[in-house]
């Protein structure tokens, strides 16, 4: 991806030369997306590889088959985890199983109201739609962060897990848990602030 060039445009692009048939652009689509999709689908199905993995292929289709509708209103990854997400519903439905319990953390409250805030806060024109393509980023940021210190945040975040829980779940002492959760915020911040320019203030310690 070219980064002097916006997300936006980018994307736009990627869709329409993909919708068009170009097989050089769905080489780079599925290469930058399947594993994406991959990762927020598996945290929605209990961490069964299998099932992801067919939800996942069976949104690609879908998402080919719908590319030249898509018009740049929100990220391509936004419009595809929608999609994913629908596709997720559908498969649970036809097995008759239950989605997972657990908020995904761009979805939890406390984010949501946090990103509410700097939506209304910030005075840019923009503020709405980068508020949903923030929360959505959450769940990205959280995807190039190592795993122990993303499973740490929604443990702490979205769960609600003590230090003690936390630190039994990684097999660690409390001490070292206290260490990662510290790391893995530090990170995530810094991740968080490169991207959007913007304090994840919803992280507190």
């Amino acid at each position: 991806m070219n980064e002097s060039i916006p997300q936006l445009e980018q994307d736009r692009s990627l869709a329409a030369n993909v919708a068009a048939g170009d097989q050089g652009a769905f080489d780079v689509f599925f290469r930058e997306y399947f594993p994406r999709l991959f990762r927020f689908t598996l945290t929605r199905v209990d961490n069964n590889e299998e099932l992801a993995e067919e939800i996942v292929q069976r949104t690609m289709c879908i998402v080919v088959r719908k590319m030249g509708s898509y018009r740049g209103e929100a990220l391509l990854f936004t419009w595809l985890c929608q999609i994913c997400r629908n596709e997720t519903s559908s498969v649970f439905r036809q097995r008759n199983l239950e989605l997972r319990e657990d908020v995904p953390i761009e979805d939890h409250p406390a984010v949501q109201a946090a990103l509410e805030s700097v939506a209304a806060d910030d005075g840019r024109p923009e503020s709405a739609l980068r508020r949903d393509e923030i929360a959505n980023f959450v769940r990205v940021t959280l995807e190039h962060l190592p795993a122990n210190y993303a499973s740490a945040l929604e443990m702490k975040y979205v769960r609600g897990c003590s230090v003690r829980e936390i630190a039994d779940s990684l097999s660690i002492g409390e001490k070292a848990a206290e260490s990662i959760l510290s790391r893995a915020r530090v990170a995530f911040r810094e991740r968080f602030r490169a991207i959007w320019d913007i304090e994840p203030n919803f992280l507190v310690d």
